[in-house]
């Protein structure tokens, strides 16, 4: 793993997990993260890890923040769920204006953004700005979170503003919280306490300078903010599983030193049949793991010396957060498993990891169709027109300074 990852904020969210494992009852229950966990983790800094430092932002490396929500996912993983939301949504801020930046990611120390990335608002352009009405589902982190970014469909009067290839003109808009309507729509499987609900805004105008698209060259001009973007945020996202699948384990390691097979009549620890599964879930997760920070490593190493990732090296990222969770989520049902009848029992935490790791890589950033995407890349196809890898279609070549 690369020796650029900031080992304070690693530590600051290690030293979290008794407040998060203490929270996740509550957040459970509530559907939301609790208030009190949600202001540690700002406090901690945790979510200015991807805000640009000429505002007061940490503008760490992408391993950094993938280790912070991984720690805070090894407690609870709608608390890294949540993490990673916010943690992620800081990398706007090299893209805004820097007025407008400086507005939402600099003047509040304990900022939080969230919101979705589907383009389901449609943005009418006015003098000055735009007229935004929308409804977007899943807005994870909503409750907690002061400014809310939606993905518009541009218009001009009543006709959809298009590319020179005919696709339709999307720009992220941010708007404060307290201009939308919270619908309570979030009722589901895992992740229970991510509280992502719908979200909605009708008519309200957002300034141009609250506007942004990945295709557009981002206005700061550190690595962080040449990386390409989406692939970012499926790092981060795939921290999720892995904290998750370590917990898993955490579980089974101690569940297994006390209860006694019903086969043999002796630990479970003794049996082979569990030790076999442990052995494999640690491969799994082993594995998985590495090839995603290498990965990072590797991309993050290329860009800071100022070169512009291949297709392959886009699909190689993207392929590598599939990996890891997909494995993550394959040791955390063999955690499930190996644990037998005691697992079903929601005090053991054990079915819990189950339903959070499989609500997690239904996510569209870790879903398996990524297998073939890459598949594709690697036998030289043409992805230009592939979203996923080329949604920030900006100048990647522009000239950067090697990070010293």
């Amino acid at each position: 793993m690369t020796d650029t990852i900031r080992s304070s904020f690693v530590d600051a969210a290690a030293a979290l997990a008794p407040l998060v494992q203490a929270s996740a009852q509550e957040s459970e229950r509530s559907r939301r993260l609790a208030v009190p966990l949600v202001e540690a983790m700002a406090q901690a800094g945790l979510f200015r890890l991807w805000i640009p430092r000429v505002i007061g932002g940490e503008e760490v490396d992408p391993m950094t923040l993938v280790r912070v929500v991984e720690e805070i996912s090894r407690a609870d993983g709608a608390a890294g769920w949540c993490m990673a939301i916010g943690g992620i949504y800081g990398v706007f801020g090299g893209y805004l204006e820097k007025d407008a930046a400086r507005e939402i990611y600099g003047s509040d120390p304990l900022v939080r953004t969230a919101g979705a990335l589907r383009p389901f608002g449609t943005a009418g352009v006015v003098e000055g700005g735009y007229r935004v009405t929308g409804r977007w589902p899943l807005g994870s982190g909503c409750q907690h979170s002061g400014w809310m970014i939606g993905n518009c469909r541009i218009f001009d009067g009543d006709q959809p503003r298009l590319h020179p290839d005919g696709t339709p003109v999307m720009r992220f808009m941010l708007f404060p919280t307290a201009q939308c309507e919270i619908l309570d729509t979030w009722h589901s499987i895992g992740l229970r306490g991510t509280g992502s609900h719908d979200y909605a805004i009708a008519d309200a105008f957002v300034p141009s300078a609250r506007s942004l698209s990945f295709r557009e060259p981002s206005v700061e001009q550190g690595p962080l903010y040449a990386f390409p973007t989406i692939a970012l945020f499926g790092a981060a996202l795939a921290a999720v599983p892995l904290g998750i699948a370590r917990h898993a384990i955490d579980i089974l390691v101690g569940l297994v030193g006390r209860k006694i097979a019903s086969r043999s009549r002796k630990l479970l620890r003794e049996d082979s049949l569990v030790q076999a599964d442990l052995g494999r879930a640690e491969a799994l997760l082993g594995s998985g793991r590495a090839f995603l920070y290498e990965t990072l490593g590797e991309a993050w190493q290329a860009i800071s010396a100022g070169r512009a990732l291949s297709v392959a090296e886009r699909a190689k990222l993207w392929l590598a957060s599939t990996h890891a969770a997909n494995t993550a989520k394959q040791a955390t049902e063999l955690m499930f498993g190996a644990g037998g009848s005691a697992s079903v029992d929601v005090s053991c935490g054990l079915e819990r990891c189950v339903r959070d790791v499989h609500a997690a890589v239904q996510h569209l950033a870790l879903a398996p169709a990524n297998y073939q995407m890459a598949g594709e890349a690697y036998l030289g196809a043409d992805m230009r027109s592939t979203p996923l890898l080329f949604s920030d279609d900006r100048n990647e070549a522009r000239s950067l300074s090697p990070v010293q």
